[in-house]
C-alpha cells in the first residue's frame, strides 16, 4: 500500500527545482571557473536528465532553461559543452534558440 501511494505521489519537476539542481554549473557557464563544469555540475545535469522523464515535463524544463539562458549572462558555448564534458546522453539543452516542442 505504501509503495502504491508513493508511486502515485510523484510530481513533475518545477522550473525553480531544475535551476537549483543546475546551480553548481553557474561558475562554469559564466566563465568564472575552470575549463570543466565540475563534478557537482555533472551530477546535477545527470539528475535533471533522469528525473525529467515525461515529454510534457521535458518541454516545460526545456522552456525554463531557455528562458534562463536569455535572462542570465551565460556563455552559451560553455553551456552547450556540458553534456559532452559530463558524458550525458539526451540532455535538455540550455540554449535560447532551441525549439522546446521537439523534446
Amino acid at each position: 500500500m505504501i509503495l502504491i501511494l508513493s508511486a502515485c505521489h510523484s510530481e513533475a519537476m518545477t522550473c525553480p527545482e531544475a535551476l537549483m539542481i543546475l546551480l553548481p554549473c553557474k561558475p562554469f557557464v559564466e566563465g568564472a571557473g575552470s575549463d570543466s563544469p565540475g563534478l557537482l555540475c555533472c551530477l546535477g545535469v545527470q539528475k535533471l536528465t533522469q528525473e525529467v522523464s515525461t515529454p510534457e515535463t521535458r518541454r516545460a524544463i526545456c522552456q525554463c532553461l531557455k528562458n534562463a539562458a536569455l535572462e542570465f549572462h551565460i556563455d552559451l558555448g560553455k553551456a552547450k559543452q556540458i553534456p559532452q564534458l559530463c558524458h550525458i546522453n539526451d540532455p535538455i539543452p540550455i540554449d535560447p534558440e532551441v525549439d522546446c516542442n521537439t523534446y
